[in-house]
């Protein structure tokens, strides 16, 4: 038999921006991970049409994203301890609080957003995936859209994909 597997879209930093895209990107998904910076409810509401939706709230989101989705999100997946938040820093440069929460819940693979800057690494310290989407809105200094796929079987990552969307402005010259 074989072994189950989720299938997970990955996004962050919508800033309240949705497009055919994107939704064209997470059809055929289990879950949606949005890591914080929604916008609006809007978004959540058409995320969750597609897939089951787990996310937390970022810093521009406000009072309605805020009671919907909490600050940090920690959970196990397919036996992969999971830890999504939106502000954590890079690998080997984490806060006190990010290496502290890594540590003590034994974190394997650690999903932020908030610098607009897509990267997939190992952080040194804990040997935990570090993943951050980028942004697939398009608001801030970001130059392209960006968002992630990949797969969770047996507590690993598997193809995992990084998808361009496109350039931030849609402005045309």
């Amino acid at each position: 038999m074989a072994a189950k597997e989720t299938y997970i879209g990955l996004l962050s930093d919508t800033h309240g921006f949705m497009d055919q895209q994107i939704l064209d990107y997470l059809d055929g998904v289990d879950e949606i991970w949005h890591a914080g910076d929604f916008g609006n409810m809007q978004v959540a509401e058409a995320l969750e049409e597609i897939a089951p939706l787990r996310g937390v709230y970022g810093n521009i989101d406000g009072q309605d994203v805020r009671l919907a989705f909490p600050l940090n999100e920690i959970f196990d997946l397919q036996g992969l301890s999971c830890w999504m938040t939106h502000i954590a820093g890079r690998p080997g440069r984490y806060p006190v609080r990010i290496r502290e929460g890594i540590a003590e819940h034994r974190v394997k693979l650690f999903v932020c957003g908030h610098s607009h800057i897509a990267l997939a690494g190992r952080d040194p310290a804990s040997g935990a995936l570090h993943l951050n989407p980028g942004a697939a809105g398009r608001h801030g200094f970001h130059k392209v859209r960006t968002m992630m796929r990949f797969h969770i079987r047996e507590a690993k990552v598997e193809q995992l994909e990084l998808i361009e969307l496109g350039a931030r402005s849609t402005r045309q010259s």
